[in-house]
């Protein structure tokens, strides 16, 4: 399975990427993307010692269609001997394309345990997790990682040498460091020196929000591919307008606000049919109905009818009026 990552990181065309992201790339959204475009997908990061405990909570967030290949279940930890037990149940139990390490979450209650990012506290335990990951399977070992905990640890040649030292097989550079958290902008310099520091392959992410952006990325960092995050909040087109943007080709524009609406209730009924609990699934799929609706006329009175929906039908139904009185007025 690793063969089609590999094909990806070193055939000719730059690769994109769905960032894990919590909460976020879940199944539904990873397939979605992928039919906008997005080449590889990883997972939500799923805690270690969830795995290795058999929490089930934990097991669901591992789920993925073969259609999503190829995919990487990105996990976190700080004790390097969970992590590799983590590794070797993924791979045995489900045989995804590739591990990935989270060394990137700036998330509170994810540092304060010394996962995510709170590792690039200790390069010596950034190596650690790495070797103990990579010697755990035999799927390639992919790291994400930030440009260290604050200022004063900047460093992110070192940090990803680091990772390449211990068996990594391709890095992912967010260049903030976690005490950025998503504030000011990305140092995409930073992405070029670890590009230029390292033999293996540099996946740029931060700041790509059009696809005017991928392509600047590219052509500015030398970057071998690039992971799109918070910009397909509510827009898995981008990915379409960043491979044309890479290409050389026409960017597509945006979706009418019809078809925004009808990629929407796609979404939402592919959410509903993979969770078991389909109140809950509405519930959490909230956040992404405010994503789709950001920015349309009167938008805000919208998303906060749809806030409070409990069920599908509502949704459509919501939808389904606004599209009517915004046709109604376009026609005007």
């Amino acid at each position: 399975m690793s063969d089609l990552l590999h094909l990806y990181l070193h055939g000719g065309a730059t690769p994109l990427f769905l960032a894990p992201q919590a909460g976020v790339s879940e199944s539904p959204f990873r397939r979605l993307c992928r039919d906008f475009g997005a080449d590889v997908v990883v997972s939500e990061f799923v805690s270690a010692a969830g795995i290795c405990q058999g929490n089930q909570r934990t097991m669901d967030y591992l789920r993925f269609h073969e259609e999503e290949r190829p995919i990487g279940v990105q996990i976190f930890g700080a004790e390097p001997a969970m992590m590799a037990e983590a590794a070797d149940f993924v791979h045995s139990t489900l045989q995804p394309d590739f591990i990935d390490i989270n060394f990137g979450c700036p998330v509170k209650k994810v540092v304060k345990r010394n996962g995510g990012s709170g590792c690039l506290r200790d390069l010596g335990l950034v190596r650690a997790i790495v070797e103990a990951v990579d010697e755990a399977t035999p799927l390639p070992t992919t790291a994400k990682i930030r440009s260290g905990f604050d200022e004063g640890s900047r460093d992110p040649v070192k940090i990803g040498r680091t990772c390449e030292e211990a068996g990594a097989w391709a890095v992912t550079l967010h260049p903030r460091t976690r005490a950025e958290m998503y504030s000011g902008q990305a140092r995409w310099d930073e992405i070029r020196a670890l590009t230029e520091a390292v033999e293996i392959p540099v996946i740029g992410n931060g700041d790509i929000r059009t696809g005017e952006d991928a392509a600047r990325m590219k052509e500015e960092t030398g970057c071998r591919g690039i992971m799109i995050a918070r910009g397909s909040h509510g827009a898995p087109w981008l990915f379409r307008q960043a491979r044309a943007a890479l290409d050389g080709r026409p960017i597509p524009g945006d979706p009418s606000v019809e078809d925004r609406f009808r990629i929407c209730v796609r979404h939402a009924e592919n959410a509903v049919a993979f969770e078991e609990d389909a109140d809950r699934s509405v519930r959490e799929f909230r956040k992404h109905l405010g994503w789709y609706t950001k920015g349309l006329p009167d938008g805000k009175r919208l998303r906060q009818e749809l806030f409070q929906v409990t069920e599908l039908d509502e949704v459509r139904r919501l939808l389904d009026g606004y599209l009517r009185e915004h046709l109604a007025r376009t026609a005007a």
